[in-house]
């Protein structure tokens, strides 16, 4: 790479990864603070697991139908001001939480909050598009998906330092979760307004060499930010919408299902404290940074087989989730649940970066939305399924031990699209052999 190539990915990794890193990692936990908030919410205001399942699944309804709108106004309103909209609106929905005292009040806050939050992620994944070339986009995707287990490390912190305020100016410790981590959103909201530029054109802190060096290769490489945009109806009914859309949605399914239960699977299998079961919770998404960068830079050494990349993890999370339901307890339990942790984020840079690829410019932006909108919907039948089970059986184990077969189902679509990539590949060779006759070499 070129001395300038590299002052630029340099200045465009430190300067915009750890912000939307920032907003991820606040959006991750608001969206799973309730799994805490459940210790203290459910006995308090009589929630059974159906009603937890329920409101905690429900978030995810909202922010798929919003997701391809939301993706398309940052594409034409700009990352700055609509990333900054996203987050002011879910940090007071957030706040507002610690009004929840029925059960369709907690359905009804839930459903807005999805409707607020849709977009983030999609949108940053677009957006990182237009800065990083597609050999560094697993890496660029690792950096600030790791705010996710960050996120996770953050709340087991001091989910049980809030919930201990229990009585603190007549709040419960519940409602003290709700209102302090509903306030950094909002104070991120001003920040990206002021320091994320729409695209390489704005950012001063770049030279034009640098600028000119991000815009050319993002081009070169195929990804043209300005392409036309196909139909919304083709990019709906594209076969490989559907694939990777069904692979998010199973995973989603399965994280889901045991993410926003974490703390309570905890509690059962070692019956220690509050601030103790924090802390165990964060010690397992701890193991998830080391695992997303590591499973980032073995996926970037070999772009064109991703695939391969994804599918031990698959089986592992498979494993983990078996052996969590087979028996809670703490010697089988807690490494089980570490192994769920540790292969779902060694995955993610790998296959994040696969779908990527899939389209270019404007329809990039429909095309990850739709296909977030798929996975995310994984995030409403995980938690309501778990719920609806731990009624019925009384304790969540045999609903880990089935959520272990979806797992096992996306290694074998992950095979297959692996397979379907291997055959594509002369065809891709040969339009970037002609791309390049048309186009100067950088």
């Amino acid at each position: 790479m070129q001395p300038v190539g590299r002052s630029a990915l340099h200045k465009a990794t430190w300067r915009l990864i750890p912000l939307i890193a920032l907003g991820y990692g606040c959006a991750y936990m608001d969206r799973a603070n309730i799994s805490f908030a459940s210790l203290q919410m459910n006995q308090a205001l009589h929630f059974s697991g159906a009603v937890y399942g329920f409101g905690a699944g429900v978030f995810f309804l909202s922010y798929a139908v919003c997701e391809v709108p939301s993706n398309l106004a940052l594409h034409r309103f700009g990352a700055r001001r609509w990333l900054a909209r996203i987050m002011l609106t879910w940090g007071l929905i957030a706040m507002g939480m610690l009004f929840v005292r029925t059960p369709m009040q907690f359905y009804i806050a839930r459903f807005f909050l999805g409707m607020a939050e849709a977009g983030f992620f999609p949108g940053v994944i677009f957006y990182l598009m237009q800065w990083f070339p597609p050999e560094q986009r697993a890496r660029a995707i690792s950096r600030f998906y790791i705010s996710l287990p960050l996120s996770g490390v953050l709340m087991g912190a001091i989910a049980g330092a809030l919930l201990n305020l229990n009585g603190r100016a007549h709040l419960a410790g519940w409602q003290w979760l709700f209102l302090v981590e509903g306030i950094p959103p909002i104070l991120l909201s001003v920040a990206f307004l002021l320091l994320l530029p729409d695209k390489p054109a704005d950012a001063p802190w770049l030279t034009e060499p640098e600028r000119d060096w991000i815009i050319s290769n993002v081009d070169h490489e195929g990804d043209y930010i300005h392409h036309p945009a196909e139909p919304i109806h083709r990019i709906l009914i594209d076969p490989r919408v559907w694939q990777f859309g069904i692979f998010g949605f199973l995973l989603l399914t399965c994280t889901y299902g045991y993410v926003l239960i974490l703390p309570q699977l905890v509690l059962t299998s070692t019956h220690l404290s509050i601030t103790r079961v924090g802390f165990i919770a964060a010690g397992i998404s701890l193991l998830g940074v080391p695992a997303m960068l590591f499973g980032a830079k073995l996926s970037d050494r070999n772009p064109g087989k991703r695939h391969q990349h994804v599918i031990p993890w698959c089986v592992l999370m498979a494993l983990g989730l078996a052996a969590a339901g087979f028996s809670n307890a703490p010697g089988v339990a807690i490494p089980a649940l570490c192994c769920i942790s540790i292969a779902f984020s060694a995955m993610q840079g790998a296959w994040l970066a696969i779908v990527q690829g899939l389209f270019r410019g404007r329809s990039a932006a429909a095309a990850i939305a739709a296909i977030n909108t798929l996975c995310i919907l994984g995030g409403f039948v995980g938690p309501y399924f778990m719920g609806f089970l731990k009624d019925l059986t009384g304790n969540y184990q045999r609903g880990l031990v089935i959520l272990s077969i979806p797992m096992l189902i996306d290694a074998g679509i992950m095979v297959y699209l692996g397979r379907q990539a291997l055959r594509a590949q002369p065809a891709i060779v040969a339009v970037t052999t002609a791309d390049a006759l048309e186009s100067p070499s950088v």
